[in-house]
């Protein structure tokens, strides 16, 4: 709707006023034939009020003169009226031209890369890479090639899970899900050390397998190991 409004501003618009006794008719009619109003307003059952494009104005005469309806122009707006309010100053026209033509031509572009979830992973490091993979400010959203930037990324990184990217107007919003990394696996059957985090009385020792390098009673210190083949309490 919003991109119909804004076209009609650029070829000019009326705000009109029906009068007569088959404005629902009316209406119906103007719908059938896909004539677009915006801002319209009923009042009693009567009188309408709307927005509507120039160029389909002159349909709207010949139903109005059908049905025996009164239609006024109320204002005229848009562009056109503009330019022909200001033709005298040339100057203002272009540059108001060349402003129009800069921000349809602005809208094709990426002007700004959010980059979100990262933890461990730097910034910079991800946006040069997508800058490499075809995702940048300043360019092209129709050089723009999702699946091929989201599949080069995982491709390189081993510590990206998934990758995401929207494109929304000038925004495009990336996505990204860390790895977590795999939990070092201790073999049960492999020799280690027992290391204490403070002082300690050995209380009980049980061994298993191997030779026990402390018996009960003994005073373990800080950091001091003995075999993990010992179950101590």
């Amino acid at each position: 709707m919003f991109v119909k409004i804004f076209f009609n501003y650029i070829i000019g618009y009326v705000s009109i006023v029906v009068e007569g006794y088959y404005i629902e008719r009316f209406i119906n009619i103007c719908k059938s034939k896909n004539i677009f109003f915006w801002n319209m307003k009923r009042e009693k059952s009567s009188l309408l009020y709307a927005n509507v494009g120039i160029k389909e104005f002159k349909q709207l005469k010949s139903i109005a003169k059908k049905l025996k309806c009164n239609i006024k122009i109320k204002r005229k707006r848009g562009l056109p009226f503009i330019f022909n309010k200001y033709k005298k100053r040339k100057i203002f026209v272009v540059l108001l031209l060349l402003v129009v033509v800069l921000l349809t031509t602005c809208s094709n572009y990426v002007w700004n890369v959010e980059i979100t979830g990262l933890e461990n992973i730097s910034y910079e490091e991800i946006s040069d890479q997508l800058e490499e993979a075809g995702l940048a400010v300043g360019i092209s959203k129709n050089k723009i090639d999702v699946k091929k930037i989201t599949n080069d990324i995982r491709l390189k990184r081993d510590d990206i899970a998934w990758i995401g990217i929207n494109i929304t107007g000038t925004n495009a919003k990336v996505e990204i899900v860390e790895a977590k990394e795999k939990p070092e696996i201790i073999d049960e059957n492999e020799y280690c050390n027992i290391i204490a985090d403070k002082e300690c009385m050995i209380t009980k020792i049980n061994v298993q397998n191997g030779t026990a390098m402390v018996k009960k009673g003994d005073i373990v210190k800080v950091r001091r190991c003995f075999s993990r083949r010992q179950n101590t309490r």
